[in-house]
């Protein structure tokens, strides 16, 4: 053990954990600043009422940072663990499902009441568990087939736990989460190693499933575009025409954006808090930090997201382990399609679905998960380095 915790000093990802850490802190500051009218409006709390939930929501993060970072990732591969994390996520999803909440609000019944921990987001979990699953599955199978032969029908029980994963999110309806599962499992199945002809084989699979799902979403909910996601389309088209309704949202985001310029009002200064953007604390969060950092807050946050990608697909292409290679990748997207996803409905250049910003966003059930994703990653990397020195010695 002793060994063991000196080989993981001396090979830590220190430049990936600073990020991380940096981004969080910065993240904080912001959610304070944003959050100081919704705490004392809305919630009748103290300035400060969002801000101290998530310096708890942090350490809780931290701490499991260090239990994710300290555990090797060959364990993912266990039969037993796999099963655990399996359970795991059916328990949430039927949780979900019964006692569920969050309809009434914002359209999407996505979360639970965990007794002492407060609301909990199945779907977060769901992201991390097609990662470790998707690449365990595929290591596994890696080792008792030849992956370049490997068929779509020899991984049956992945596609058909992915295809319930995505039907269930589907069903709750977080349609954000859905397209961020189908980035993940493409970009998993990619760093596999098998064949091209073979991958468009697999995704030709999961596409006629995915339309299944999408008909007995029609059947059994309606018309699709009903409701909130309808009136997210036509604001998308044009946001002012529907500025009293659903594309309140986005018109005050841009006047947030326009308003900052590129110095931005200062730190504290947004206008747009001020009750004229709901929710400003979690998927606006950007908006707020173009307004009063202006381009320096972009670069803060374009930057470090992007230093985490990069070190997360760095990291898969320097591998010589199927199984570091397939994990890296998937956090890597996971990181790069929620980025994409909320900065793209922020600046309007895709339709809103609800997603918050990677470590920036308040929100205890998002930055529990991403860290523990990012512990992983610098396992991965501690690995990874140790066996390049090895390979080299």
């Amino acid at each position: 053990m002793k060994q063991y915790l000196k080989r993981y000093a001396q090979n830590f990802d220190y430049p990936l954990f600073f990020t991380v850490l940096l981004l969080s802190l910065f993240g904080l500051v912001m959610i304070y600043s944003s959050s100081i009218m919704v705490a004392i409006v809305r919630e009748e709390q103290a300035p400060d009422y969002f801000y101290q939930k998530q310096v708890t929501n942090l350490t809780v993060a931290f701490l499991g940072f260090l239990a994710a970072a300290f555990f090797p990732y060959k364990h993912y591969a266990n039969k037993n663990i796999m099963l655990l994390l399996t359970i795991v996520l059916v328990v949430l999803f039927t949780w979900v499902k019964v006692a569920g909440h969050g309809a009434e609000d914002v359209g999407s019944q996505s979360w639970i009441k965990v007794p002492g921990l407060g609301n909990f987001q199945p779907s977060e979990y769901s992201k991390l568990f097609i990662i470790l699953y998707f690449a365990a599955a595929f290591y596994r199978k890696g080792q008792k087939y030849t992956l370049e032969k490997l068929q779509p029908t020899e991984i049956f029980y992945p596609i058909f736990l992915w295809i319930l994963v995505v039907a269930g999110v589907a069903f709750e309806t977080d349609l954000g989460a859905v397209i961020i599962l189908c980035g993940i499992a493409m970009s998993v199945v990619a760093a596999s190693g098998i064949p091209f002809k073979t991958f468009w084989k697999f995704f030709g699979v999961l596409g006629a499933f995915g339309t299944a799902i999408l008909g007995m979403l029609w059947l059994f909910k309606g018309n699709l575009l009903s409701g909130n996601r309808k009136g997210r389309i036509q604001s998308y088209i044009n946001p002012f025409d529907y500025e009293d309704g659903f594309g309140h949202q986005v018109v005050n985001s841009y006047y947030a954006i326009g308003g900052g310029g590129l110095e931005g009002r200062g730190l504290g200064q947004s206008i747009q808090k001020l009750g004229y953007l709901p929710e400003p604390q979690t998927d606006f969060i950007m908006a707020i930090i173009m307004e009063e950092l202006g381009i320096w807050g972009v670069l803060i946050v374009l930057g470090g997201l992007g230093f985490i990608v990069y070190k997360g697909f760095s990291i898969a292409l320097r591998t010589k382990d199927p199984l570091a290679r397939m994990i890296a990748a998937g956090i890597a997207s996971w990181i790069a399609w929620q980025s994409f996803i909320n900065l793209g409905g922020v600046t309007g250049i895709i339709p809103l679905t609800g997603v918050t910003l990677p470590f920036i966003s308040y929100g205890g059930t998002s930055i529990i998960l991403l860290s523990l994703a990012m512990g992983i990653l610098v396992n991965v990397s501690m690995f990874e380095k140790v066996a390049r020195k090895n390979s080299q010695s």
